[in-house]
């Protein structure tokens, strides 16, 4: 099979060393693939590579601490430490194919372990669907992640399960 391209690209900016933008292909010829996510978070569909594979081909500054996750739409954000997270996966294909949308694509973040890695900024709902924009800074960005169990609730019933499955 051959491998497809997609279009969209997902952004990396801020506190790096030199910006980027990574499709398809780009992102599967990084190191530290994750080939089988299944394999890492049950229930999981689709392969990745890691998001300090990424970071590290843009370099980061000595300032940087935090990641803010932002969907394609603009509507979700999530702001997490990155010492917290530079294990976790960018979903970006399934099988040979870019991540289909019904899936959280074109690309979704992942943080394995989410229950050991809990510190209070870093739950299950940093794991963004539709991805489009890493932001890399030194201190918490924008997030509008639900901030208790009634508005995890109502977040979950308005948008459908969109930006949190």
């Amino acid at each position: 099979m051959a491998n497809m391209e997609s279009t969209e690209a997902l952004r990396i900016e801020g506190e790096v060393q030199q910006t980027g933008k990574f499709d398809f292909n780009d992102l599967s010829t990084l190191p530290h693939q994750v080939p089988d996510i299944s394999q890492l978070i049950p229930g999981r569909e689709g392969g990745g590579v890691r998001l300090h594979a990424i970071l590290e081909k843009l370099g980061l500054t000595p300032t940087a601490t935090y990641l803010t996750l932002k969907s394609t739409d603009g509507k979700f954000s999530a702001s997490v430490p990155l010492a917290a997270v530079r294990d976790a996966i960018v979903a970006y294909r399934l099988d040979d194919a870019p991540l289909p949308e019904k899936k959280g694509g074109p690309f979704r973040f992942f943080i394995p372990n989410i229950h050991e890695c809990a510190v209070g900024e870093v739950d299950a709902c940093a794991n963004v669907k539709f991805l489009g924009l890493v932001h890399v800074s030194h201190q918490p960005g924008e997030d509008n992640r639900p901030t208790s169990k009634v508005l995890h609730e109502e977040h979950h019933a308005k948008e459908g399960h969109e930006h949190l499955e």
